[in-house]
């Protein structure tokens, strides 16, 4: 295993001072070291892996230097357009180095949303012809691994890839632990909308923890399955999957249940809800400040506001909720207006706090079969 501690100095000593990217369950470790130790003006935790590519080339223009930036390999399909059309040799030719965590490689179980990103990853790296190696286990060879790393991205100023296996860096967990103080957990946030919701509501809920308990909610209620759209991948599009979803079912209350990290990720998806205004949406955001599922690395949802955000948007409702008691009043509100027939539009942040249940499981069915119960529900 590498220390992250150790991986950091040689890329500093090689003379990488600058982070930026969205942290990954495999980086977590490598991700939570930089946030303790990178000056605040050398390290990003960016909105999406694209503009993490954006902001470590501009370092480059201002520095001459060779920044560093990280993401999942589900990322990379948001870094392609800035990794081909800014950072590419054939354009303005940006040396960078690139960590990407190899979730779903093949021969390690993963989750099903993994799977296909882990078959294509390094393939995707060769179309792109993005030179690439896999991040050795062995510190002693990690040294020689870098300096091939870097000679290229000299020579060639332009991006190379360090693809990182599960397992690979040792443990390390946040010095400085970012946290919502919030009244209520996730799960309890989560429970009380599900319950609170028409009988014929749909859920579209995020990728992550909020998913996974929505999950286990039905289940602790008895309540099946067939009513939800668990997005298990594609971070940050629940929302525009909701506003769809609602758009064809003008009768039909959805419910969106997404997380602050996903919806900045996407930010301008707000826009295009907040233009179209469906009146059967309701968009929840669950804002704990924080990549829950991935290391609990800090977001910026606690430092800007989202409802001012939607209500700029064009949402024609919007509230925020610290409390349960909060919460359960504006779930009530929304109860009475889809029952008398004057629904519209809404926006509800609900400040929770970090962290899940050590025992939470995750969904038993497939995507499939997810995807074909909602649309027998939607089409009942």
């Amino acid at each position: 295993m590498i220390r992250p501690e150790l991986f950091y100095n040689l890329l500093i000593e090689r003379g990488t001072d600058f982070f930026a990217g969205v942290p990954d369950s495999l980086l977590k470790s490598f991700c939570a070291y930089i946030t303790d130790h990178a000056p605040a003006d050398r390290h990003i935790i960016a909105a999406n892996e694209g503009s993490a590519t954006a902001l470590a080339s501009g370092y480059h223009f201002a520095t001459g230097r060779i920044p560093l930036i990280y993401m999942q390999n589900s990322g990379i399909g948001n870094a392609v357009n800035p990794l081909l059309s800014l950072a590419d040799p054939d354009v303005y030719s940006v040396p960078m180095a690139v960590v990407i965590g190899w979730r779903g490689e093949p021969g390690v179980h993963d989750e099903p949303q993994h799977v296909k990103q882990g078959k294509v990853t390094c393939a995707l790296l060769d179309a792109m012809q993005i030179p690439y190696a896999v991040l050795s286990e062995d510190e002693g060879e990690l040294p020689a691994q870098l300096d091939a790393a870097y000679a290229y991205i000299r020579k060639n100023s332009a991006p190379y890839a360090l693809v990182v296996r599960k397992g690979t860096f040792a443990d390390y967990r946040l010095a400085e632990d970012c946290a919502a103080s919030a009244e209520m957990a996730r799960e309890e946030a989560v429970e009380r909308i599900m319950l609170a919701a028409p009988e014929r509501a749909a859920f579209v809920s995020t990728t992550g923890m909020a998913s996974r308990e929505l999950y286990e909610l039905r289940e602790k209620h008895g309540m099946g399955h067939g009513r939800d759209f668990l997005t298990v991948g594609s971070m940050g599009h629940a929302s525009q999957i909701a506003l769809s979803v609602a758009m064809q079912g003008a009768g039909r209350p959805v419910f969106c249940i997404d997380g602050d990290g996903a919806s900045i990720m996407q930010m301008g998806g707000m826009a295009t809800i907040g233009t179209r205004r469906p009146k059967n949406l309701v968009h929840f955001v669950l804002n704990n400040g924080a990549h829950d599922s991935v290391g609990g690395q800090p977001t910026v949802g606690l430092e800007i506001s989202l409802p001012q955000g939607a209500a700029a948007c064009g949402y024609p409702r919007v509230h925020s909720a610290e409390t349960a008691a909060e919460l359960e009043r504006i779930l009530s509100g929304i109860a009475e207006r889809f029952a008398d027939g004057s629904e519209e539009l809404a926006f509800i942040e609900v400040k929770v706090r970090k962290g899940a249940r050590a025992d939470l499981g995750r969904p038993k069915s497939t995507p499939q079969e997810n995807k074909a119960a909602l649309m027998a529900f939607l089409q009942s």
